[in-house]
């Protein structure tokens, strides 16, 4: 038997613009894998969903969720990024007929990588609470930026500055209360995941987010709040690349960094164990390369 879940929660940022918060921690069993934050924004003739949950099943709620605001059909899904918290809920979209579009570059990773994810979750979550979860292709390839099509009678604009924290990653303006979901160009509170990035690409975009002068920011993990996450998620990189360029010029051995890139004014941030290690290890890597071909 299903453990019960709580149902997700939409809140009301403004009029017609709606969070549903995520979950702390990383997935695993106890948060069944719902740590992505998604969103909704609802127009006179209907509904965009921003990403879609990690199952058929976290698909299906969030969308009784949209359901329990508002009788306006849901046009479209848009998935922001490539992480597995936010991907495979489209099943549950799909079902209904509802058209699933992401920009082109996050599909390749998508579909380069996540039939494994899948697998994983399989693995960590139980095959019930995976059911009916399947990797899809989306209905909708985008590429760079623009206005979305008007299919909710409201203006709402997709940001893209091409590979920055990830492939193609997405941010979503809505142009009438000037509310960005930024899907995973920001965390909160939690430590961002250089995995999948370009570093200087990923500057590059905050600092295009923090011209739009945004007047609430939701994040892909972590609480909404206002242009200060940007700039939080910048100054974490930032510290983090002047920490590992010391440990390189000290000539430090990639066995010590994780213990000697210790960032003390992150150590409350949610995952500073577990993807501040790994970001530390990555990005001493890239530095060393990087290095060694100058």
């Amino acid at each position: 038997m299903l453990d019960p879940l709580p149902q997700p929660e939409a809140r009301e940022l403004a009029p017609g613009v709606y969070w549903v918060p995520g979950l702390p921690g990383e997935v695993d069993g106890r948060n069944v894998g719902r740590t992505g934050n998604t969103g909704f924004i609802v127009g006179p003739q209907g509904v965009l969903a921003l990403d879609a949950g990690v199952s058929r099943r976290h698909g299906e709620a969030l969308l009784a969720c949209i359901a329990r605001v508002t009788d306006r059909p849901v046009r479209r899904l848009l998935i922001t990024h490539a992480r597995q918290e936010f991907l495979f809920g489209a099943a549950a979209f799909r079902a209904r007929g509802i058209p699933v579009s992401m920009q082109r570059a996050t599909a390749g990773l998508m579909a380069s990588r996540c039939e494994g994810c899948l697998d994983t979750l399989r693995v960590l979550l139980g095959e019930d609470h995976m059911a009916g979860t399947q990797m899809f292709r989306p209905d909708q390839l985008l590429d760079g930026s623009g206005p979305l099509q008007d299919e909710i009678g409201r203006p709402v604009r997709l940001l893209s500055w091409g590979h920055a924290s990830g492939p193609g990653d997405s941010a979503v303006l809505d142009e009438t209360s000037h509310i960005v979901f930024t899907g995973g160009l920001c965390d909160h509170l939690r430590v961002p995941d250089l995995q999948d990035a370009r570093l200087q690409g990923w500057r590059d975009a905050l600092a295009a987010l923090r011209e739009l002068r945004p007047r609430r920011v939701v994040p892909g993990h972590g609480p909404a709040g206002d242009a200060a996450v940007i700039d939080a998620v910048d100054d974490y990189l930032r510290a983090l690349e002047q920490r590992l360029s010391q440990l390189l010029d000290a000539g430090a051995p990639l066995s010590e960094v994780a213990e000697r890139a210790e960032l003390p004014a992150y150590a409350g941030w949610d995952q500073y164990d577990v993807i501040h290690r790994r970001n530390a290890a990555l990005l001493f890597l890239r530095l060393e390369h990087a290095q060694l071909l100058r």
